[in-house]
């Protein structure tokens, strides 16, 4: 990290603002968007909810792949986090996985205001073939997806380069993608999300904005 560069300490203005089923309209957000993507179970909800400096935010459900909505949440009248429906749940119905596919591609294709994808593995395992088959198809629509490692607090310190190196040759990641590992238990790696965000959102905190948010 760069010296004196200034993280976020808190986030005073959290707003569920929308939230878009498979038939809605999507909105025309004038503010920069974030969209996290990610398997059912991966811990998205967890990690937007640490982003937001808030414990039980973010939408989440006891049973994985329940969720079959695109929710975005208003940061600060600054940002959108766009948290798009988990993929890979084997309960659900072929039907409605081909459902939730189209909405996730709509949106990524239609939104005029979407700055960086977040995509979500586990760091306890190898990327299943439909975290492979996301990163891809995020590559094929011009993006470049910043890979987050959750559940860092699950494995032993010495585990934690292999299991990286093991996401990075199962992903096949493209030299230069970002790859974070993130807890959130212990909230390792939200400073390093929240650079990457400030970073493609043009904002820039100062030290006396800093100290005022916290």
């Amino acid at each position: 990290m760069e010296e004196n560069k200034q993280t976020r300490q808190n986030v005073n203005f959290v707003e569920l603002e929308t939230v878009c089923g498979i038939t809605s309209t999507l909105p025309e957000n004038s503010l920069p968007e974030f969209a996290f993507a990610g398997k059912s179970n991966v811990g998205k909800s967890s990690l937007i909810n640490a982003l937001m400096f808030r414990r039980s935010y973010a939408r989440t459900s006891s049973q994985p792949g329940k969720t079959q909505t695109i929710n975005f949440y208003n940061i600060e009248h600054e940002l959108y986090f766009v948290d798009l429906p988990g993929y890979g749940y084997a309960k659900v119905s072929q039907e409605l996985k081909a459902k939730w596919g189209k909405m996730i591609e709509r949106y990524l294709r239609s939104s005029k205001q979407l700055r960086k994808i977040f995509l979500l593995v586990d760091i306890r395992h190898e990327p299943s073939a439909n975290d492979k088959d996301m990163y891809e198809w995020i590559v094929y629509q011009g993006y470049e997806p910043i890979i987050i490692a959750t559940k860092l607090d699950k494995i032993n310190r010495s585990q934690k380069e292999k299991q990286l190196a093991l996401i990075r040759r199962t992903l096949g990641l493209k030299p230069g993608t970002q790859l974070i590992a993130f807890s959130a238990q212990t909230k390792h790696g939200r400073d390093e999300i929240w650079e990457c965000i400030d970073k493609g959102s043009g904002v820039e905190l100062t030290e006396d904005e800093t100290e005022r948010k916290a």
